[in-house]
């Protein structure tokens, strides 16, 4: 019995002997990890990296981008500004001119036959009507000048009667109120770095005016302390605005929003 005992004492010690090292066996089995699996898990690693970097960039061009979407509009929104305020000019020249002419009419139909008096009402008529299109946009500026320039002289010669004189003041008159109410494309000869050039230009009403060269350049006309001067576009995203609005307007599209180079 005693030896009986002995043997199932060993033979449980060696069973559980051989447990623990299989055991162990296994956990250092485990422990192992495979080659393969150790490269992915360092290509994921490193393309982690890279994702993240990539991430980073792309949120520092979103705030680059934010902010300089920020200045364009603050930007526009003045353009917008000053092209409100050159409009309201313009209405209130138009209002100046509509009451000017009304007063000479009166004026004239008063003096009725009496041409003496008649004369030099229509004559300083015709001079402020030529300080006002000198000062306003240079659009075919020469002929409208030479266009008063004529009136005046025949009137003072004596080949224009001052009732007629006054008649055709007004009609010009009528066409100056009808260029404020248009846009359009046409065509003068103006100063471009102290070259004269015929140029089509692209006019809106009688507050914007830009051109386009020849050798396709293209510009605005722009006020200065020393009058109006016609200046090439200083960038390329300027001169692709213009270009689209000569586009535009070729293809009888008249209204819509245009983002264009402030020229005053």
């Amino acid at each position: 019995m005693i030896n009986v005992s002995v043997k199932k004492h060993s033979a449980i010690t060696g069973l559980l002997i051989f447990m623990v090292a299989a055991t162990g066996f296994a956990q250092a089995d485990t422990d192992v990890v495979n080659p393969a699996q150790a490269g992915q898990v360092d290509t994921l690693s490193k393309r982690l990296i890279v994702l993240r970097g990539e991430v980073e960039d792309l949120g520092a061009e979103l705030s680059l981008q934010r902010a300089e979407e920020k200045q364009r509009i603050a930007t526009l929104l003045t353009q917008r500004s000053e092209v409100q305020a050159s409009v309201s000019r313009e209405l209130r020249n138009q209002d100046k001119l509509k009451t000017f002419l009304k007063k000479n009419r009166e004026l004239a139909r008063q003096a009725g036959a009496d041409a003496g008096k008649l004369k030099p009402v229509v004559l300083n008529a015709i001079a402020r009507i030529k300080h006002n299109v000198t000062d306003g946009l240079p659009f075919q500026l020469g002929e409208r000048l030479a266009a008063l320039d004529s009136m005046r002289d025949q009137l003072n010669s004596g080949v224009l009667s001052p009732p007629r004189a006054a008649n055709r003041l007004w009609a010009f008159c009528e066409d100056e109120l009808h260029l404020t109410r248009e846009n359009g494309i046409y065509r003068q000869a103006v100063d471009i770095d102290g070259v004269s050039v015929l140029v089509d230009v692209a006019r809106l009403g009688m507050i914007l005016m830009y051109f386009r060269a020849p050798d396709q350049r293209y510009g605005m006309a722009r006020k200065t302390s020393d009058g109006w001067r016609f200046e090439p576009a200083d960038n390329e995203q300027d001169s692709k605005r213009i270009a689209t609005l000569f586009e535009s307007l070729q293809k009888q599209i008249r209204t819509g929003l245009f983002e264009l180079p402030s020229s005053i």
